[in-house]
């Protein structure tokens, strides 16, 4: 069955980006601009600090999502865009979950932590404070879990996505970053 492009869904996409000041204000700026909110998002460094990867989850239909990656092209600081919503890729997203317990429930908090390869972070007399990490299914199960127990915090961070196999840039954004690589050494930040 085919997907209908006029109906809203999740996007995972990501984006190669100059880290400079900026960046981050016009790239979500695309998006709010649209009226569309941001689900989540995650920014960090690559292994070249002049260059950051983000990933944005965005519920949108497939036109609006077309034109924000073709907008998103034109901005001088991003060097690539993929959405990855329909290819193959792994994600993850981490998050810290203090929940209430009692000496009667501890055990079976610490099979459910058990089985979903929670670290328990930190103990108190009256709590427990998991990280967790995995895909939504994942870190949704384990909430429905220890909901009964009493949850008195969730802190999330944003999905990290990445393409599976040998995906690589094309020859054009490669040698986008390339320039952007000698700039950099020209200015010495890679000292």
């Amino acid at each position: 069955m085919a997907l209908d492009p006029t109906e809203a869904r999740s996007h995972t996409i990501t984006i190669l980006v100059e880290n400079r000041f900026g960046v981050l204000s016009r790239v979500s700026g695309l998006f709010s601009g649209r009226g569309y909110n941001i689900d989540s998002l995650s920014v960090g460094e690559t292994l070249d600090p002049t260059v950051s990867r983000m990933t944005i989850v965005v519920r949108a239909t497939q036109p609006v999502v077309e034109q924000v990656v073709k907008l998103l092209h034109r901005l001088i600081d991003v060097i690539k865009v993929i959405d990855l919503t329909d290819e193959e890729h792994v994600s993850r997203e981490m998050f810290l979950l203090r929940v209430s317990a009692a000496p009667a429930t501890r055990g079976e908090i610490l099979r459910i932590a058990d089985i979903f390869r929670a670290k328990i972070v930190d103990v108190t007399p009256l709590s427990y404070t998991l990280e967790v990490t995995g895909d939504e299914s994942k870190t949704g199960a384990i909430l429905e879990l220890l909901k009964p127990f009493g949850i008195q915090e969730v802190v999330r961070t944003g999905k990290v996505a990445i393409a599976r196999g040998n995906k690589i840039l094309s020859r054009k954004d490669q040698a986008k970053l390339q320039q952007l690589q000698s700039a950099s050494r020209a200015v010495g930040y890679d000292e």
